[in-house]
């Protein structure tokens, strides 16, 4: 990231924390917009959200299911209309595929036997995917397992009905335990190319991703929405047939710094320097939210007034007890938790009993822990008092486990949707999550149908890379797109939210963070776990 990126990016969040000082318009309703000017004389837009009331929030969502299925067959309409008018896909040659903003694919090294149709039959969709089922990390193979029903569910509607006529109802996805670990994705991925030819290939985890995308892209095989929020899925150049699905762990931690540094006079209160501190998981996955939370901090004003300090463990580590007594040792002014899964709840667990929550001035979840799944009394114990008061820089995701999200639209009938399937939401916040993916996974599906030569990995990529939408489970004016070379990342707004215990719900504080379009693309540098340049 850029020092210009970083400043200006930093000023929109500070206005979006703080809106009264930023011209918010207060009880404008839930979609007024307030526009602040950038370091570079550019306007941003944020959008106003209620901080206090989730039935507000829902007010301008559809009422239920097939107002929601009208309003994304409009957007899909849109989507595919401008694809047709820029005449965006495959040459007439076959040997390059074009998308928006400069997006390009030259086909030709594909190699050769490359099918643009592999893993397709006239009635089935293969996909393959790779997912945590077992081990300590497992709790992410929900993922998986509320997908699929979701991708069957629709192919039954007859959905999956392209240009050439084909109406395919049958989507086949199939995906292998790598319990977590890099070493066993690696030859996972190997068969679902290789044995199974699947259509398309769906990986679970940034350090995972990061040891296959090289290999899937140099094959030319989609390989969208990789789980995980690295910046390494925003490239488009050298690796344009992978994207990914979250925000990434970069805006989160700009978001986090522009925090710091509104509340920087209060942390130091008495001092020289606030001590910060990370609980870091000792993967690729931990490494990225560090390094950018490095890069924001060197980049910021209030730099000399920080002590960063750190401690990292393995995301699959049974307990958090010793590191996370050794940051509570630090006395920490502001903490930041940099890893998931099962950890969330073992790390407020911990900071309660090491009188980190009675000392700390913010505790920070993950965005990855929002679900009330992790965070809520079930977990954490007791009333839920442990919890309390964490913050959380969301990603914009609506909390699907939450009890104040029964009355929305798509929430009701996913619960019951997962129900009918065998599942219950309330084992997990993955499961809601399934269906954030899925919902993408069918949208881009369907929009490749309808292009001209139907469904195939080319339309889909150039589907995705055009696509915007309303993703049912991200808050009111989180915006959900794509655009080309210039727009690698589908989200890059989030909410800045606080834990409630006694509402057992994350409440919202301040404006929806909007910032897409603003987050550039990254070429990844492994070695250095961070964008090049």
């Amino acid at each position: 990231m850029g020092t210009r990126w970083f400043i200006g990016t930093a000023l929109v969040v500070s206005c979006a924390l703080f809106a009264a000082s930023c011209g918010s318009s207060g009880g404008g309703g839930e979609r007024a917009a307030t526009t602040t000017a950038g370091n570079n004389g550019s306007g941003v837009t944020t959008t106003s959200a209620s901080s206090t009331s989730a039935a507000a929030t829902l007010a301008a969502t559809p009422a239920n299911i097939d107002e929601w299925e009208k309003l994304w067959a409009t957007e899909r309409a849109a989507v595919v209309k401008r694809i047709k008018d820029n005449k965006w896909g495959k040459s007439s040659d076959g040997k390059t595929l074009t998308g928006p903003e400069g997006f390009r694919i030259d086909l030709s090294k594909c190699g050769p036997g490359w099918s643009d149709t592999e893993g397709l039959t006239d009635t089935e969709i293969k996909i393959g995917g790779t997912s945590p089922q077992s081990g300590t990390a497992a709790d992410f193979g929900y993922v998986a397992k509320a997908s699929d029903p979701y991708f069957k569910y629709y192919a039954a509607k007859g959905l999956f009905k392209d240009s050439t006529g084909k109406t395919r109802t049958k989507v086949n996805f199939t995906y292998r335990d790598d319990v977590y670990d890099p070493a066993k994705t690696i030859p996972l991925v190997d068969e679902l190319l290789d044995s199974e030819k699947v259509f398309a290939l769906w990986v679970t985890g940034t350090p995972n991703g990061l040891k296959v995308y090289d290999k899937i892209n140099s094959r030319c095989v989609p390989n969208p929405l990789l789980i995980g929020g690295s910046p390494a899925w925003g490239d488009p150049v050298n690796h344009p047939w992978t994207t990914g699905s979250l925000m990434s762990y970069g805006t989160e931690a700009t978001i986090w710094m522009a925090f710091i540094e509104q509340h920087i006079d209060e942390l130091t209160k008495g001092k020289n320097k606030a001590v910060v501190a990370g609980f870091v998981a000792n993967s690729e996955f931990g490494a990225t939210y560090e390094s950018s939370f490095r890069a924001a901090l060197a980049q910021s004003p209030v730099k000399d007034k920080i002590d960063f300090v750190t401690e990292r463990v393995e995301i699959t580590a049974p307990t958090v007890t010793d590191p996370m007594t050794t940051l509570a040792s630090k006395n920490p002014d502001i903490f930041f938790t940099m890893s998931g899964g099962a950890q969330c709840p073992q790390i407020i667990s911990e900071a309660a009993n090491n009188g980190m929550k009675q000392k700390t001035k913010y505790l920070f979840m993950s965005s990855v822990c929002k679900s009330a799944s992790y965070v809520g009394k079930a977990k954490v114990g007791g009333d839920g008092s442990a919890a309390d008061g964490w913050y959380i820089v969301g990603g914009g995701l609506k909390d699907f486990n939450s009890d104040a999200m029964a009355s929305d639209s798509f929430v009701a009938w996913g619960r019951k949707f997962l129900a009918d399937n065998g599942l219950d939401y309330k084992a997990s916040g993955n499961l809601g999550a399934g269906l954030y993916y899925a919902w993408t996974w069918v949208q881009a599906l369907i929009i490749a149908g309808e292009l001209d030569g139907g469904l195939t990995r080319t339309n889909l990529i150039v589907a995705q890379r055009a696509i915007s939408g309303t993703n049912p489970l991200l808050l009111p004016g989180i915006k959900f797109n794509m655009n080309g070379n210039s727009d690698p990342y589908f989200v890059e707004g989030s909410d800045l939210s606080v834990w409630n215990a006694a509402q057992q719900g994350w409440v919202q504080k301040g404006n929806v963070i909007e910032l897409s379009g603003k987050t550039k693309p990254c070429a990844w540098d492994l070695s250095a776990q961070a964008c090049k340049g």
